[in-house]
């Protein structure tokens, strides 16, 4: 382990702030540091059953990636790699969130941190320099953990070969695979999974071809609530969605080329905070990307303690946030999907839209079979769309001129939707075509962007939702109301949203 003096001050938390939440193990603050054991070398979770060590003998880490930079390595009681992650929105800047995000979708599995920091028109140094502020560790250290975190992880809840395990962990060799497994760990791939065993309630699921792993979450989560809006808004054929699961067909491509295609689902449970996941997929390569993305459809990475301290300041907000704690944002598979909804959603009924949308995956979408009921179609692409024929589908002239049109900016890469674009920007970009205004593009970025601060501030049901009694409200004028609300708008409106619906 290095030295205390080679440790810089900003890597480091003060214990004093912590210290109640490690005495007391709480799972809201599972993820949002790590515990750096001097005595033992190791960092855990601050659920870590294990006996408390004395306060003298730790060090508290923003990230899991800080404290291995430190020299600690993963407890294998917790199981650091099993922990909900640092939150998908920290105290970092804009430019560090987005980063964590695209690092967590594997961008740099193939790519440089120069692209990286290229992609959020930043220096690779000032990237660097704020990566080391604010998780105490550096792009490549943060990609290294979360390499190793998923290798772990797979090895402890699957019984996938150790070759498929080390290039769905993002891992460039077999060879290099190997030796960061025993230097964390000072055991094989093998010898792990020994001692831990494979569980015999995966049998089952990898029987019907479906790789099964857990994901955490942080409480309170109203899982329910967002299973609701996912529901209300599914798209027959693609999505399927029950009381207590969410499942839907995929394909990850570049431009034309499918580099994974399956489908998955989310089970959710009364039982613990976590989500089981089963994901039948046929290049097992890209399962990593499929897991990041099923995290942020369901708003996994949030942390709901923080978000409501911060809204609670509202009265109006606080009275909803005691009713519907754990509110989250759905997020979505493909920002493309989501966009031709709002689309189709102009004007008409959400149930008017899902049909409409429908139509247009059974008759452009490739039918996909699976065993699943209710998922039979995969959602056609841009390059599908770009130039396919939309009469007769009951869709009006201008909603066709509007979709053909984004079908044609996203397949020559003139509008982006990933986690690296801008609120401001994607907005600008999304409205400069005609038939798209504001509502619509805060829309597609609150579920497309992951953006929380995304805010369709012109919403009818919003505006009276966030009225007082006898007070009309303008979009301007909720726009000023909201202020306060930032950098949570996004959630503020779910909370209104569901208020209203009573």
């Amino acid at each position: 382990m290095k030295s205390l003096q080679s440790i810089e001050p900003t890597s480091l938390l003060d214990p004093a702030l912590y210290e109640s939440a490690r005495q007391a193990r709480d799972p809201r603050y599972d993820g949002r540091f790590f515990v750096g054991v001097l005595t033992t070398g190791v960092y855990c979770r601050p659920v870590c059953p294990v006996k408390l060590p004395k306060k003298e003998n730790i060090l508290l880490y923003r990230s899991a990636a800080a404290a291995s930079a430190a020299g600690f390595r993963p407890c294998l009681r917790c199981r650091p790699e099993s922990s909900p992650g640092t939150p998908a929105w920290s105290s970092g800047p804009w430019k560090v969130t987005r980063a964590l995000e695209m690092i967590d979708r594997g961008f740099l599995d193939n790519n440089s941190l120069e692209a990286l920091a290229a992609k959020l028109l930043i220096g690779e140094r000032q990237l660097a320099r704020l990566f080391r502020e604010h998780l105490g560790a550096t792009p490549s250290e943060v990609a290294q953990t979360r390499r190793l975190h998923f290798a772990k992880k797979l090895i402890d809840e699957t019984d996938l070969p150790f070759t498929s395990i080390c290039f769905a962990a993002g891992f460039g060799s077999v060879r290099r695979f190997n030796a960061v497994l025993r230097k964390t760990y000072g055991r094989t791939p093998r010898e792990l999974r020994a001692m831990n065993g494979v569980q015999s309630r995966r049998a089952e699921a990898e029987a019907s071809g479906a790789i099964e792993l857990t994901l955490s979450y942080r409480p309170p989560f109203d899982w329910r609530g967002l299973l609701e809006f996912l529901a209300y808004r599914a798209i027959p054929g693609v999505e399927r969605v029950t009381q207590s699961s969410y499942g839907r067909s995929f394909r990850l491509t570049d431009g034309i080329v499918v580099q994974a295609e399956g489908h998955f689902i989310a089970q959710f449970s009364e039982l613990n905070n976590s989500v089981s996941l089963r994901v039948w997929i046929d290049n097992k390569g890209a399962l990593q990307q499929v897991v990041e993305r099923v995290r942020a459809i369901l708003d996994l990475r949030a942390d709901s303690d923080a978000i409501e301290t911060a809204l609670s300041a509202d009265s109006r907000l606080a009275g909803l946030i005691s009713r519907f704690p754990g509110t989250r944002v759905p997020g979505c598979w493909s920002g493309f999907e989501v966009a031709l909804r709002a689309i189709l959603g102009q004007q008409v009924t959400v149930k008017a839209a899902s049909t409409l949308v429908s139509r247009l995956a059974v008759r452009h979408g490739e039918q996909y079979v699976c065993e699943s009921e209710g998922i039979d179609y995969f959602f056609p692409e841009p390059e599908v769309i770009a130039s396919a024929n939309l009469d007769g589908l009951g869709i009006v002239h201008s909603r066709v001129a509007a979709i053909l049109e984004v079908a044609r900016r996203m397949k020559n890469g003139e509008l982006e939707m990933g986690p690296h674009v801008a609120l401001d920007s994607f907005i600008r970009a999304f409205c400069d075509i005609k038939g798209i205004g504001e509502w619509t593009a805060n829309y597609v970025a609150m579920r497309a962007l992951g953006d929380p601060n995304a805010f369709p501030h012109s919403d009818l049901i919003l505006l009276r939702a966030a009225a007082n009694k006898g007070e009309s409200l303008t979009p301007s004028g909720l726009r000023e109301k909201a202020r306060p609300w930032q950098p949570w708008r996004a959630y503020a409106v779910l909370l209104l949203w569901r208020g209203y619906a009573g």
